[in-house]
Formats: C-alpha cells, sequence, structure tokens
C-alpha cells in the first residue's frame, strides 16, 4: 500500500511570488537542444504530414477557450487547507511544466527560422499554446493570492540538454501522456460534479486537444526520421523512454496521492489508465509499445513509487545528511532493479498491433 504524502505547504518569497519547489527527479525540467542538428533534419518523407499537422496547429481551435468566466469570481478560502495546498502544488507543477515546453518551443522557432521556416512556425505555434495554457494556470494560482515568478524560473532552472532524437521521444510521450492526464479527470468530475471545487477542471477537454495536436506534431517529426523507428537502436529507446515515462508517471501520482483524493479519485486507478492508454497511443508512433498487462508490469511501477516514497521519508526526516545518503542507497538501487525488470519484459511489435486494429 501507498501511504499519501501530507500535502505540502506553499512557501511564499514576497508578495505572493510562490517559492519554486526544489528541483528534483520528479519536478518539471528544462530543456535545451542541439540547434544546428535539429536545423539538419530531413522531414522530406513526411513533408505532407508535416504541412497538415501544422494547418490545425494555424487553426487556433483554442484561441476563445482560456478566458475566465464569472464561476472564478468567488473566495476561494473556502476550500480546506488540506485539499488547498494539494491543488497549489498542482497548479505549480503544471504551471512549471507548461512554461518549460514554452522556453524550448520558441528558442527552436528562434534557432530555425531561416533554416527551416516551416518547422519555426509549428514551434512558435506549439510556444503560442503552452504559454497560454501556463499563463491560465498562474491566473488560478492567483486566486489563491500566489503566483510564480516565470522570469526567476528562466534564469535559474537547471537545463538539461538533449539531442533532437530525445527531445521527439520524450516530447510525443510528454504530450500524449498529458492528454490522457487531462482527459481522464475531466470524465471523472464530469460524472461526479460533486468534486468540481475549482472551475479549471472544466476546460480540461478542449485543453487536452492541445496536447493531442501537439503530440501528433512530434509523431510526424520522429517518422520522418527511419533510424528512430525502423532500427534496433530505435526499438530499444522506444522502450527506454516509454518505460522513463510510465515510472516517472507512476512516482508523481502515488507522490501526489493527495491531489487525486481531492477529486475522489484513486491514485492506482488513475494511474494505470493513464499508462495503459498512452501505451496504446505510442503504438501509432513507436516501433514497439510496453505489455502493460503482462503480470509484473504495474505491480512493478507501484514498487517504483513505493520505494521513492521511502526515499522521500528519509530526506524528510532531521538526521545528518552521510546517514541519510547511506539509508537512501538501497532504496535507489531497488529502484533501478525494478527499473530493469519492467525493461527487460518483452516488448510488443507495433507494426503488428496496428495491422490487427486494421
Amino acid at each position: 500500500m501507498v501511504k499519501s504524502l501530507k500535502a505540502p505547504q506553499p512557501e511564499v518569497q514576497h508578495s505572493g511570488i510562490k517559492t519554486p519547489v526544489k528541483e528534483t527527479l520528479l519536478t518539471p525540467r528544462f530543456y535545451t537542444t542541439d540547434f544546428e542538428a535539429m536545423a539538419n533534419l530531413d522531414l522530406s518523407s513526411q513533408q505532407k504530414e508535416i504541412e497538415a499537422v501544422i494547418e490545425e496547429l494555424r487553426s487556433d481551435y483554442n484561441r476563445h477557450h482560456f478566458v475566465r468566466d464569472e464561476q472564478f469570481d468567488k473566495n476561494w478560502a473556502e476550500i480546506p487547507e488540506k485539499t488547498r495546498n494539494a491543488f497549489i502544488d498542482f497548479l505549480e507543477r503544471s504551471c512549471t511544466s507548461e512554461f518549460s515546453g514554452f522556453l524550448l518551443f520558441k528558442e527552436l522557432s528562434r534557432q530555425l527560422k531561416t533554416r527551416q521556416p516551416l518547422l519555426a512556425e509549428a514551434f512558435q505555434l506549439l510556444a503560442r499554446d503552452e504559454a497560454r495554457h501556463a499563463g491560465f494556470l498562474n491566473k488560478a494560482m492567483a486566486d489563491f493570492n500566489l503566483s510564480l515568478d516565470l522570469g526567476f524560473l528562466t534564469k535559474n532552472r537547471t537545463y538539461t540538454s538533449f539531442k533532437p532524437e530525445w527531445i521527439i521521444y520524450a516530447v510525443y510521450l510528454s504530450e500524449k501522456i498529458g492528454y490522457w492526464r487531462y482527459i481522464t479527470v475531466f470524465r471523472h468530475i464530469e460524472n461526479h460534479p460533486e468534486y468540481q471545487y475549482y472551475p479549471l477542471f472544466r476546460y480540461f477537454e478542449n485543453w487536452c486537444q492541445d496536447e493531442n495536436r501537439h503530440g501528433d506534431f512530434f509523431k510526424v517529426l520522429l517518422r520522418s526520421q527511419p533510424q528512430m523507428w525502423e532500427t534496433w537502436q530505435g526499438k530499444l529507446w522506444a522502450r527506454f523512454f516509454l518505460l522513463s515515462v510510465f515510472v516517472t508517471h507512476a512516482l508523481t501520482v502515488y507522490e501526489r496521492a493527495d491531489f487525486y483524493e481531492t477529486l475522489g479519485l484513486d491514485a492506482q486507478e488513475y494511474n494505470d489508465r493513464v499508462v495503459r492508454k498512452t501505451n496504446e497511443t505510442s503504438a501509432r508512433a513507436f516501433p514497439v509499445m510496453l505489455d502493460t498487462e503482462h503480470p509484473d508490469f504495474l505491480p512493478g511501477l507501484k514498487k517504483c513509487a513505493v520505494l521513492n516514497q521511502k526515499l522521500t521519508e528519509i530526506e524528510q526526516k532531521d538526521r545528518p545528511s552521510w546517514l541519510k545518503k547511506i539509508q537512501k542507497l538501497p532504496l535507489i538501487v531497488g529502484i533501478f532493479w525494478q527499473f530493469m525488470r519492467l525493461y527487460l519484459i518483452e516488448p510488443i511489435d507495433a507494426e503488428i498491433s496496428r495491422a490487427e486494429v486494421r
């Protein structure tokens, strides 16, 4: 059983500016890449598909969606403290994640403007959507007299460098799992309106369609690079990124079980559904998909979450840092061992799976 950790108390710097959470493995990361290599990608095999996806992005179906209405005009102090703290934590992490995407896409657009103008336009449109999402989330935080200093985050976050292929794998999965996260919450609250304690959740249905379109764009990028899906190396990398995203998702969901409890959702059921659905969706882009129905797969994700929770509990205790490191080591080894066991489960050939669906 995974116990819910106590919802974190929001830390405030001054004038309602929230102190960013400490960077950990599970906090949203900021990325950069090799812009020269991205500019040299040969997209000719998917030219028509790229143009079609960009035309979808140009349509900007949600340009009038992110508008606050009168339902936001109330005093939110009535929300119980535990629920409020869990929700603020969700808002911060979501806002940081969307803003991270905005920064990456904006810089890609700027760097590719003269070399790959069509690609540069696509990234500019993606950045537009991510900025809109981040801004809407930050306005929601303002209802609780808090906000994120996005300029501070831009200058002070650690940037992780991924080569273009890794960016494509990772962002494709991030967008598609984002779709399933949002739509699962939306449909649950649609059926159980008593859990809609804040109007943001009403926006998730249209919102997740942005995530879906972004994922479709990265799917086309992936399919334009044969080495990413036709080779044995591509199959290994696809398995690695699928599993990495699923393990990270499980760790985050179980760690933040309090938030899902406020929505009337069971963290384990929610995680399992999102992982299964994202895995099914990945078969449209990746050469392989993971066997999420294997008897060891979903329990293995939960084992990783349990071990991660124990790491968090050790970190929260008042002990010397050297002692914490010693106590954490077997738990870190345990998570790595579970990851390897899950990675070695025989994957499913996505080409065969697609053929069976047809």
